[in-house]
Parts: structure tokens; C-alpha cells; sequence
């Protein structure tokens, strides 16, 4: 399985990874997975039972009766497309908020290093590289400021019409920055060995191109 090669980005929300890793994988012919989908419908999930995002073991029960599918550039949950349900701000604190039970985390681990297959995966998250596959050949650290993530993730919501306020969504951002970093499990960080990749200043091609080369080092 190590010989299957990875390239793990981690990283804050609204960062750019998941743009970056999906449009990586594509240059590549890789697999892609974006881990922090999975805590995404987890939350969603749970919101549709009822069941509260700090009822630790009924969200790790819940976890292994999910079928989840990455199909087409759709998220499929039971057979049902909720690749919009998934990103709404709601959801995004959700997942943040599910994040933090080790009992979740420890039933999303196998789920998680299964999606790695030849000819490799590009995986994105918060704990890729310090955790998921400690043995990644490429692991990347993309962030960016609270601020400039707020805009981006503020121009996204108008875009497709939905209503946003920047402050709320900066407060928001800096409170979940602040629940990744002090969770007790797998907390957001950059682990040894990982490029840190601040795209404050950086256009998405620029960021992608940075991680190829990056990969192009690393499996020389």
C-alpha cells in the first residue's frame, strides 16, 4: 500500500485546498478525497436523525450505517446528491463541531485510507499528513488569513445567490480555527516535514503548480 503514492494537503477552512488537491489530482490522473467531506455528511446526517453533534457515540454508531459516494463531482449520501447541503455555513460548523469526538474520527480512519489507490490520491484536510497517511510522499500545509479566507468564502456564497455577511463569516472562521487548533485529537497543525503554502498572495495556478513541483521533488 506505501508504494501507492500520496499527496496529503492540510489546512484551515476556506483555505483553497480542496481547489488546489482536486485540480492536482486531475493533472495527475490521481484519486482525489476530501476527508473533510466526510465529517461534512456525518454532520448532515446527523442533523436529519436528530441526533445532537455532541452525542459522541451515537455519531460514531451512525458513522458505519452511511453509504458515501464520490461520483461525477457529486457527493452522494444514501443515494441522495447533497453536494450543496453539505457547504452550507450550518454544516460547516457541524462538521467542525463532530470533529473534535475521537470516537467519530477512530470509525472515519479506515474509511478514510481506503480511497488510496493506484496510480495514487491527492487527499485534503486537517489531519492528511499527521495522521491519515503519516507515509505521504508529498504533504502540504495551505493556508491562508482568517480575512482573506472570509472574503473568498463571502464572494463564493453571493455568487450562487445565497446570502452572507462578511463578519459573521470572519467570526465564524476564527472560532473554528480556534476548535481545530485545541481539539485534543489530530488538532490542526503543520507536521514536520510538510511545505507551508501561503496563498494570500497566490493565484489558484500558482498553487497548484507549486504543489506538482513539490511532488516532482519528493519522488525523484
Amino acid at each position: 500500500m506505501s508504494s501507492i503514492p500520496v499527496i496529503a494537503i492540510d489546512g484551515p477552512s476556506a483555505s483553497g485546498k480542496g481547489t488546489v488537491a482536486q485540480r492536482v489530482a486531475r493533472q495527475l490522473g490521481f484519486h482525489y478525497l476530501d476527508s473533510g467531506a466526510l465529517y461534512r455528511i456525518v454532520a448532515l446526517a446527523a442533523k436529519l436523525r436528530s441526533i445532537s453533534w455532541q452525542d459522541e457515540s451515537a455519531l460514531a454508531a451512525l458513522t458505519p450505517t452511511l453509504d458515501i459516494r464520490f461520483e461525477n463531482n457529486q457527493i452522494l449520501l444514501n443515494g441522495n446528491d447533497v453536494s450543496e447541503a453539505v457547504r452550507t455555513e450550518e454544516i460547516s460548523r457541524g462538521a467542525s463541531e463532530v470533529a473534535v469526538h475521537p470516537a467519530l474520527r477512530r470509525a472515519l480512519v479506515d474509511l478514510q485510507r481506503s480511497f488510496r489507490k493506484t496510480p495514487g490520491l491527492v487527499a485534503d484536510g486537517r489531519d492528511m499528513a499527521s495522521v491519515i497517511f503519516t507515509d505521504a510522499q508529498t504533504k502540504i500545509f495551505l493556508t491562508a488569513s482568517a480575512e482573506v479566507r472570509a472574503e473568498r468564502r463571502y464572494k463564493q456564497l453571493m455568487e450562487k445567490g445565497n446570502h452572507a455577511n462578511l463578519a459573521s463569516i470572519l467570526q465564524e472562521l476564527q472560532l473554528r480555527d480556534e476548535r481545530d487548533r485545541q481539539r485534543a485529537v489530530a488538532p490542526l497543525q503543520q507536521c514536520e516535514g510538510a511545505m507551508l503554502l501561503d496563498t494570500d498572495h497566490l493565484t489558484i495556478e500558482r498553487a497548484v503548480q507549486l504543489v506538482l513541483d513539490q511532488f516532482s521533488v519528493d519522488t525523484e
